[in-house]
């Protein structure tokens, strides 16, 4: 818990700082000032209000037991083996298959799906994904994810503005140096949002292993994620997820990078290689054979499907097999 508090810390000092020098870079000494305010006020308004923005930025609705199908029942089941509350369930209209988690605490937690990623994983590979979630909910990194990813588009945003102040000469320094000048404004626009992106991925890489592994006991099986894993990256290079791409500071949340690597903001990935993830998964569905552990508990019977990689092995889900092209995006 400390530790997770003190990267908190550390990420929000680090992307202050790139917010604030940004604000310079707009306004000189005063965007300065100002941006240092307005960056405090972020500060504060993100640690409570952070998914509320986080969920409006992919357009993500909420859904219930009824309207989220055997979605909703997947993300219950697995909330209750991590004995976690009931988080908030979100569904994002969206053909890249990808998810993400939100929220300050376990308490108020949120979680969100793309109706791309419950069309194309098998109710064991959504059960694998979202059990991934859930431990990022247990470990408290969706606080530490939130705030990143409103800070970091913030910063994103002020690059944007100076690229159009550049375009229409709105920083020419014609009052004595308000600003920082055509070159420095340059430099900043390139700069900053690689910066902060760059703060996010100190934090990413072993978060995401710690999940993977995480939410693999959550689940019960090791190869239900790294299934999904395997669909998810391969989809995600040739499926654009246009709201990820106009917010890249937010591209860490995502179980996958949801970026298509085609602009700048994506020379760095802000996730470990795939293969190195799957390989992770892989020892560990050894290690929990050589234990004796059950890879295929039953977890209550409630939703029908079958199990990736596939024939002859039981279901958790009961004994009614539904292929994944049966179901309709909401289950």
């Amino acid at each position: 818990m400390p530790m997770n508090y003190a990267k908190t810390a550390l990420l929000l000092a680090a992307l202050t700082g790139i917010f604030v020098a940004m604000g310079a870079a707009v306004g000189g000494q005063n965007g300065m000032v100002i941006a240092f305010v307005v960056a405090l006020v972020m500060n504060m308004v993100s640690l409570w209000k952070s998914d509320t923005m986080v969920l409006k930025m992919f357009g993500a609705q909420q859904v219930d037991a009824q309207s989220g199908g055997a979605y909703y029942r997947i993300v219950e089941e697995m909330a209750g083996r991590a004995e976690l509350p009931m988080p908030r369930v979100y569904i994002m209209h969206n053909a890249q298959p990808n998810a993400f988690a939100t929220g300050r605490s376990p308490s108020n937690a949120a979680v969100a799906a793309s109706t791309g990623l419950i069309e194309t994983l098998t109710n064991e590979e959504l059960a694998g994904v979202m059990a991934h979630e859930l431990a990022h909910i247990k470990n408290r990194d969706t606080l530490t994810m939130a705030v990143a990813a409103t800070i970091g588009g913030a910063v994103s945003m002020l690059a944007q503005y100076l690229q159009f102040g550049m375009l229409f000469g709105g920083h020419r320094d014609q009052n004595g140096g308000g600003g920082i000048g055509m070159i420095g404004s340059l430099v900043a626009m390139i700069v900053a949002p690689m910066a902060a992106m760059l703060v996010q991925m100190a934090i990413s890489r072993s978060r995401e292993y710690q999940a993977d592994r995480m939410g693999a006991l959550i689940c019960g099986n090791p190869r239900w994620l790294s299934s999904a894993l395997t669909k998810i990256h391969n989809a995600a290079k040739r499926i654009p997820n246009e709201d990820a791409e106009a917010v890249p500071a937010a591209a860490h949340m995502f179980i996958i990078n949801p970026l298509t690597g085609q602009g700048l903001d994506n020379l760095f990935s802000t996730h470990p290689n795939t293969e190195n993830r799957i390989a992770q998964l892989e020892a560990l569905e050894r290690e929990l054979a050589a234990a004796g552990a059950p890879l295929n508990v039953p977890l209550g019977g409630s939703v029908g499907g079958r199990i990736s990689g596939g024939a002859g092995q039981a279901s958790p889900w009961g004994a009614q097999a539904e292929p994944p092209e049966a179901r309709g995006p909401w289950g």
